[in-house]
């Protein structure tokens, strides 16, 4: 019996998805925040993360938005988000603890634990999904939303004081993103995601005002 092989479309063309430019976009403020955070310029590392954050909300709003996107679509955008999560939250605030502390190898530790609890957390979602309405463990944007407000201690407290504040909220929500906690989902709240955007401008002028008077 003859079946008609469907041609799998290019990878390329899922590029012009609109969700998926979102996520790309929160890839790019990602990108800018390792560049920034391992140059030193802490203050546009901020926000570049508040903005991977925004993007990635931004990202699943619009595809539950759009009619006529397929299977085929919504599981190619959830692969992509994934994978940029594990980026955005897991590797960007390591490299920044890196950053802070010098690359001294004792940072290495918290760095090694904050981006393997966010793999872990990454493949349980994966694999189990939400429970009900609720992730299990601490959602990763979560982290970022957190550390760019705790960053705003760097201005009152020593240096060296900040660094292991920095230290250990970053290694605290490490262990809140693979417990057993039962948090909602944020970004499927409207009023959420308006106070998101109101976050993130707030944090984007904030920051930017401190690198014109730095």
């Amino acid at each position: 019996m003859n079946q008609t092989k469907t041609t799998p479309p290019t990878i390329i063309s899922y590029v012009k998805d609109l969700p998926n430019i979102c996520s790309l976009a929160g890839l790019a403020c990602t990108v800018l925040a390792i560049y920034f955070s391992i140059t030193g310029v802490y203050y546009a590392a901020m926000i570049g993360m508040v903005w991977a954050v925004a993007f990635d909300w931004a990202d699943g709003l619009v595809a539950r938005a759009m009619k006529g996107r397929t299977g085929e679509d919504s599981t190619f955008g959830g692969q992509l988000d994934v994978l940029i999560d594990i980026v955005s939250y897991g590797v960007t605030p390591a490299i920044l603890l890196l950053s802070l502390g010098a690359m001294e190898p004792v940072f290495l530790i918290g760095a090694f634990i904050m981006l393997a609890a966010s793999a872990i957390r990454l493949s349980y979602f994966s694999t189990y999904g939400l429970t009900g309405s609720k992730y299990t463990g601490l959602a990763l944007d979560n982290n970022s939303l957190i550390l760019v407000s705790v960053f705003l201690l760097e201005s009152v407290l020593s240096f060296n004081h900040f660094v292991i504040l920095f230290y250990v909220a970053g290694v605290s929500l490490a262990v809140l993103n693979v417990s057993q906690l039962k948090t909602p989902k944020l970004s499927g709240s409207k009023l959420n995601v308006y106070l998101l955007a109101l976050y993130t401008l707030v944090i984007t002028a904030i920051y930017t005002w401190k690198l014109l008077t730095v």
